[in-house]
């Protein structure tokens, strides 16, 4: 009988085990997939970090390109005041030039008459003497008249001479003043046009960063875009994985239920068999007793013949001896419904929603708070769907249990160390690890939770463990 039974509890080990460490690797993979999140999340947090950079210095590059558009206007304005400028000059130099034309026109037939009067001179073999036109006057009337004449001559050739010298004095005084004020005028827009070509020069440099800083802003877009992209398919793969681990954790659960059905039945085909030689037993003993007491009763009779019929009459009659019962020992079955408290400590956190400092967040389980070290149990016995390192979780054990035909998972999270290994069977108060303080935890405590159906991350089944177990 313990030969069978223990066969039936080995089957029930043994039998989940392949199961359980495929469902290891899977948490293993998720563990990848939920680390691979966690670092493309970072990539995102320092793309967006140098992006706001990037978007920071651009905006100040194209303050500073604006403040140059306005320079640029301005010089722009002053340049076409110039050039305006430059064109009234070019209006004042088409009237000087009209006048200097017609001062040059008059010089030049000044020159001429000059000219003219030369070549009379050099025709008449010499110069003109009149001292000799006055004497030659025939009467004091002619010399009068030649008087006049000469007077008239001398004063002509002096006017000609004082005009040909002031237009000629005029003429260069015009000339050099317009080519003086356009001179100005074109040093001072070639001033203009310089300034303009610097403030060009420094808006092409400004619109060369702009440039380089927009294919900067792009290409951290895109690489932001394909890291958002892989965490999205990183998220994709954790759910796959969660829904093969939830998968993997029914099958586990179902092959822990099978074989749950299968203990019980053998317990109870062991039990029959205790019965029945139990009975047999008993009729045994009750026939041998019945036949003992058929001995006795002839031996009795035998010796009452012999005696003499007074003392056999005034012996008292022997007794009859009862026939002892047997009753067979209760074989002792204790099949727990109930879950047990997993440890020892002060209840220190609900199940529920909660404030940690970090927003709201739903805590999916209660905390009881102990010594580092503190045993912790198994609050039902069941098998060991995971045992290992889970993130926030840190040392976690999950279990898996076949209660009544519904399967339910508990959770001890935060372990200092881990007692048990995937697929091992483990029962109600056995220990399963050690209390401690790793993962997202902030003080040595159990954080324990109870789910109504295989373990899921506890989204849809984790319930209060309160309503479970005493706290």
């Amino acid at each position: 009988m313990l030969t069978g039974l223990s066969s039936v509890l080995a089957l029930s080990v043994l039998v989940p085990t392949a199961s359980a460490d495929k469902l290891s690797e899977l948490e293993q993979k998720k563990q990848e997939a939920q680390q691979q999140q966690s670092e493309l999340n970072s990539g995102i947090s320092q793309k967006n970090n140098e992006m706001a950079e990037n978007q920071s210095t651009l905006e100040k590059i194209m303050a500073q390109i604006n403040e140059l558009n306005a320079k640029i206007d301005e010089t722009k304005a002053k340049i076409a005041s110039v050039e305006g400028d430059i064109e009234q000059t070019k209006g004042e130099i088409e009237e000087l030039r009209a006048s200097i034309e017609e001062l040059q026109r008059k010089i030049d037939e000044r020159t001429a008459l000059l000219q003219e009067r030369a070549r009379a001179i050099q025709l008449s073999g010499g110069s003109v003497d009149y001292i000799d036109v006055l004497l030659g006057a025939n009467s004091f009337v002619d010399f009068i008249d030649r008087f006049s004449a000469v007077n008239t001559l001398i004063d002509a050739d002096r006017e000609i001479m004082r005009e040909q010298a002031a237009d000629k004095e005029l003429l260069a005084k015009q000339k050099a003043q317009v080519e003086t004020k356009l001179a100005e005028q074109e040093n001072r827009r070639a001033e203009l046009g310089k300034l303009k070509a610097s403030l060009d020069g420094q808006k092409a440099q400004q619109a060369g960063l702009v440039k380089d800083l927009q294919a900067e802003q792009n290409r951290l877009a895109s690489e932001k875009a394909n890291m958002v992209q892989q965490r999205e398919e990183a998220i994709d793969v954790t759910a796959e994985l969660e829904q093969q681990i939830m998968a993997e954790q029914e099958r586990l659960a179902e092959l822990a239920r099978k074989a749950e059905e299968e203990r019980q039945r053998k317990l109870a085909a062991e039990r029959a068999a205790q019965e029945k030689a139990a009975a047999e037993a008993a009729a045994r003993q009750a026939a041998e007793e019945r036949a003992a007491a058929e001995a006795a009763a002839a031996s009795a009779k035998a010796k009452a013949s012999a005696s003499s019929s007074s003392s056999a009459a005034s012996a008292p009659a022997p007794a009859p001896k009862q026939a002892s019962t047997y009753s067979a020992p209760a074989v002792k079955q204790v099949v727990s419904s109930n879950f047990i408290r997993p440890t020892s400590g002060r209840y220190t956190s609900k199940f529920g929603w909660r404030d940690i400092g970090a927003g709201q967040e739903f805590h999916q389980g209660v905390d009881i708070a102990n010594s580092v070290g503190t045993n912790v149990m198994a609050a039902a016995g069941g098998f060991v769907s995971y045992a290992g390192s889970m993130g926030g979780y840190g040392n976690v054990v999950i279990l898996t249990h076949s209660i009544n035909g519904q399967t339910h998972a508990t959770v001890y999270a935060h372990l200092s160390s881990i007692g048990v290994g995937v697929g091992q069977s483990v029962t109600q108060g056995q220990s399963v690890g050690k209390m401690g303080n790793t993962g997202r935890s902030f003080g040595s405590h159990l954080h324990f939770e109870i789910h109504v159906g295989p373990w899921n991350g506890g989204r849809t089944n984790a319930v209060n463990p309160a309503n479970y177990i005493s706290l």
